[in-house]
């Protein structure tokens, strides 16, 4: 039998698995509160629901990776404060952000949260911590997906420049 051979959940975590796993907890822990904050501003129906299931993932994994942490003797960053909920109305449209800012702020949270669990992935030894974030990149996958497409139906989608034209190849 090999080195770090046994059950995975008895082996060390390594520190780059440590940063991590605290980081992703932490990175939830403010998306939960910046969230919260946007479903005050949000008044699209549709992006409520995404925003309802980035906080209900992001809970998700704040309770799996303190877990993590504290069964291998880490203290995982304290919890912020639950938001209050506030009617739409009650802030000042220059304070407000519109639901096509929030939309496109969640993406670009998404995607980089694909990026992080990919990286993680890639440098866990440890198979279950693998295999979690695995978990979460599919669900970060479909959440994408979803987010895309609102974003698509709803005219909010500001793409790159698209190639149009493509050059014409010369022939040697």
């Amino acid at each position: 039998m090999g080195i770090l051979s046994g059950n995975p959940k008895d082996e060390p975590m390594h520190y780059g698995e440590i940063n991590a796993t605290w980081m992703v907890s932490t990175a939830a822990k403010g998306a939960v509160s910046c969230y919260q904050a946007y479903l005050n501003h949000c008044g699209d129906k549709d992006l409520k629901k995404v925003l309802d299931d980035l906080v209900d993932q992001a809970k998700l994994e704040i309770k799996e990776c303190d877990t993590l942490l504290t069964d291998n003797g880490i203290t995982p960053a304290p919890a912020m404060p639950e938001r209050p909920s506030v009617k739409l109305e009650d802030i000042p449209a220059g304070a407000r952000f519109s639901d096509p800012e929030i939309a496109a702020k969640i993406a670009a949270d998404n995607s980089m949260g694909l990026v992080a669990c990919s990286q993680i992935m890639g440098m866990s030894i440890r198979e279950d911590i693998g295999a979690l974030f695995a978990k979460y990149h599919a669900t970060k996958t479909a959440l994408g997906l979803k987010i895309l497409r609102m974003n698509k139906e709803k005219g909010w989608l500001i793409p790159p420049p698209l190639q149009v034209k493509r050059p014409e190849l010369a022939e040697a």
